[in-house]
């Protein structure tokens, strides 16, 4: 896992309770059964790389009578590599269109998940599949190729430039990027019906001149359904819900607010904000801030743990994890998402009408320190704002905005 390369803010930090509670809280947890994750998270796909120059010619069409149309990719440089396979830049030669494609070895016996949940999306702030395609090597191993939108920069490369320059990301960008991400998170949640599983900084794709947000990398993806179990052996682990940690299997999108959280954090601080060396350590990061989970909260998160003994650590108030300077708006917003209980975190499209976030909607001419305008933010379409009350949709699209949104009829 890439990450900052900073060493924790003093107020993340700051030591709470005494040693021997710090300490003894390690040793407890070790024995909670909560396996370490170093050796797992090592895997990588190295086989297949496509090389630089290597063109890759597919054929599309072909359906209701449309002709066959074939395409040729050259592929430039690796964007991205991690235990699915490989993500590479590519220029249509047809076209001159840069494209993104990623590569992933393709088990025959089962479809492609992520694959069949792309091709379901349609969102400003979601990754657009162009198409796909297979491809096979000289060992007979099958390769899907997804062909994908390109964007040049993540979240992460953007977090690293500030904090390279000692610069706090001035908040309306902040603002911009977190509004984004809740409404990517609200439509694959609420309209789709998919959780991510895996958000971090790195999987939310930044336009630098537009500046519009596009989650990315759906290989993680799943559709939950209740009363059926499911890996808690999942996300990234700066960004893991506790639940995850706890080892639990009946979790909801609610995993996704906890990261989405973190993210907000880590926007605010330069750096992550629970920086664990492993799946026990994440933990003890996060009670560090949060205190002792309640027996209630362990409840929650999982059942089976309600009966073990934690030391009480208690909870660092939010405001001094944080510069004195922050609006307390934003750290509002921070505390509503990182709740030990799934139940009580904000819903992704509540996010969205939060008052740290009301900067975005009053001026239709706002601009960016670069002097650039809001990229679209109010074209909703009709499911993704189906069976919100209409107090909040008129919250959601301000007055200035609802041209876009005709048929809301407001």
């Amino acid at each position: 896992m890439a990450t900052v390369g900073l060493e924790p803010s003093a107020a993340v930090r700051e030591f709470i309770g005494n040693v021997t509670d710090v300490d003894r809280l390690h040793e407890e947890m070790i024995h909670m059964r909560i396996q370490d994750d170093k050796e797992m998270e090592a895997t990588i796909v190295y086989g297949n790389v496509t090389e630089t120059g290597h063109i890759i010619v597919t054929t599309i069409g072909g359906r209701n009578g449309q002709p066959n149309q074939t395409i040729s990719y050259m592929a430039e440089r690796a964007v991205g590599q991690g235990a699915f396979g490989v993500v590479f830049q590519a220029k249509c030669l047809e076209t001159g269109e840069t494209v993104a494609i990623k590569k992933v070895l393709q088990d025959r016996r089962y479809k492609n998940r992520e694959l069949q949940t792309m091709r379901l999306f349609d969102h400003p702030n979601v990754v657009l599949l162009k198409h796909c395609f297979f491809s096979t090597t000289e060992q007979d191993e099958l390769y899907l190729n997804l062909v994908l939108e390109y964007v040049p920069e993540t979240l992460h490369n953007v977090i690293e430039h500030h904090s390279e320059l000692k610069q706090r990301m001035p908040l309306v960008y902040v603002k911009l990027y977190t509004y984004q991400i809740f409404r990517s998170l609200s439509y694959i949640h609420r309209c789709i019906g998919v959780c991510h599983r895996d958000i971090k900084p790195q999987n939310l794709l930044v336009n630098p001149h537009t500046h519009q947000v596009k989650l990315c990398d759906f290989g993680s993806a799943k559709v939950l359904v209740k009363g059926e179990p499911n890996i808690s052996y999942i996300s990234s682990r700066y960004y893991r819900a506790p639940e995850l940690i706890f080892g639990a299997t009946e979790y909801t999108t609610s995993i996704d607010v906890w990261s989405a959280g973190c993210v907000l954090a880590e926007l605010l601080l330069g750096q992550p904000l629970f920086p664990g060396e492993s799946r026990v350590d994440q933990l003890v990061e996060i009670v560090k801030v949060l205190g002792t989970p309640t027996r209630e909260e362990i409840k929650c998160m999982n059942p089976n743990y309600t009966d073990f003994k934690f030391p009480q650590i208690k909870a660092h108030p939010w405001h001094k994890v944080f510069h004195k300077r922050m609006p307390p708006e934003a750290v509002d917003l921070v505390s509503r998402l990182l709740q030990y209980s799934p139940n009580l975190r904000c819903a992704a499209i509540d996010v969205l009408a939060h008052p740290f976030l009301d900067e975005l909607r009053e001026d239709p001419n706002a601009r960016l320190p670069d002097g650039s305008f809001f990229p679209p933010l109010f074209n909703f379409k009709p499911h993704e704002l189906k069976g919100v009350p209409l107090e909040m949709v008129a919250k959601l699209v301000p007055e200035h905005a609802r041209n876009q949104c005709p048929w809301l009829g407001l």
